[in-house]
């Protein structure tokens, strides 16, 4: 009767260990999922506005253009003022548009400038917000490669981890690195991995 009980409790044991690492692999590939989910749908914003400021940049384009334009036909009328004499025809390319339609097209597209730059200011800090965000959830991934490997091997809190130790819980069995070349800390279990960039943080929980 013992024997057939430490038997149970032997594969009860078993059973539950093994539960406990399906349990934290599909967590893992959860993560996995959620992160490169948020990266996907930040690239699409980041795409579409790198889109508008390619857009923005040709109308800044055209800006100078107009601005060359504006400037030889004030040249020219202070020459015909300063000698009484008319203004000579402009080159076709210029007077295609008078002087006074061509200020409410520089105004125009100062005001496009100006958007082009705070566009850029925004694509600028999408970009960062990406990749901060990509960061992230690779310390993520890496934290619960940490937790797998720590459950399996009833490591503590505070045990030391090292790469060769979690390598076999992650994707391909190779760690992700940060999308701005940071450096990792793996640091031990049940201390957050951390990266050297600012603003690359675990939240805590």
């Amino acid at each position: 009767m013992s024997l057939v009980l430490l038997t149970g409790l032997i594969a009860l044991h078993n059973s539950t260990k093994s539960n406990e690492s399906e349990l934290a692999r599909l967590r893992q590939e959860n993560q996995q999922l959620t992160g490169l989910r948020a990266e996907s749908e930040e690239l699409k914003k980041i795409q579409v506005q790198v889109e508008e400021v390619t857009r923005l940049r040709k109308e800044n384009e055209e800006l100078h253009r107009l601005r060359n334009e504006v400037r030889q036909l004030r040249e020219e009328k202070q020459k015909s003022a300063k000698t009484g004499q008319s203004a000579p025809s402009p080159a076709p390319a210029t007077t295609e548009a008078s002087p006074q339609q061509m200020q409410q097209q520089l105004h125009q597209l100062l005001v496009e400038n100006e958007r082009l730059r705070a566009e850029h200011q925004q694509l600028q800090q999408a970009q960062a917000n990406a990749q901060a965000n990509a960061c992230i959830n690779n310390l993520r991934i890496i934290e619960a490669c940490k937790d797998q490997w720590a459950l399996e091997n009833k490591k503590p809190a505070g045990a030391p981890v090292n790469v060769q130790d979690i390598q076999p819980y992650s994707r391909n069995n190779t760690l992700p690195v940060c999308p701005l070349g940071g450096v990792y800390t793996l640091n031990a279990v049940g201390t957050a991995p951390t990266c050297n960039v600012s603003g690359h943080v675990l939240p805590q929980q």
